[in-house]
């Protein structure tokens, strides 16, 4: 790979890693390619994005940006692992973790600004997803008006129930 490849590689990275919620670093030894596979497909499912580069290239590409703080994680052979989604890249890099523990160790992270602990991310791994809050949340607001219908309706429904069985 010459200068102007690494040049554009490096900008590439960059570009990939602006208005990213969340960032994943974890150290990778003895991955298979299916494994690795398995891996790109689940984080493309969830919405988030695998790359695999030189640490030195990774290091040009955050240096000066606000993801800065992930350079102290590079060392040895690393993944890094990002998503618009604050939850989606840990989720899926963490059920990995879990699966291939000896092949995958989650080393930290990078979320709004704040460096993370491998703990953290793990931590965050485990609240739920955007989608799932948002359903919670519709659920809680629903509630109440649901109840105040069943209220009003239910003594009509019995007076209903009791006339079609005295017929």
């Amino acid at each position: 790979m010459d200068r102007s490849q690494k040049e554009q590689l490096v900008s590439d990275v960059r570009l990939d890693l602006s208005g990213k919620a969340l960032i994943v670093v974890a150290r990778q030894s003895g991955v298979t390619v299916a494994q690795s596979t398995q891996l790109r497909r689940d984080m493309c499912e969830a919405g988030a994005k695998l790359r695999i580069l030189k640490n030195t290239l990774l290091s040009i590409a955050v240096k000066d940006t606000e993801f800065e703080g992930i350079q102290e994680f590079l060392e040895g052979p690393v993944v890094l692992a990002y998503s618009s989604d604050p939850v989606s890249a840990a989720k899926v890099v963490s059920k990995f973790a879990g699966d291939y523990e000896d092949n995958l160790q989650i080393i930290g992270g990078w979320m709004g600004g704040n460096v993370l602990t491998a703990k953290a991310v793990q931590t965050l791994a485990k609240l739920p997803s955007l989608d799932e809050l948002r359903a919670k949340l519709l659920g809680l607001l629903l509630a109440p008006a649901t109840k105040v219908v069943r209220t009003v309706v239910e003594p009509m429904s019995r007076v209903a129930r009791v006339v079609a069985l005295k017929s």
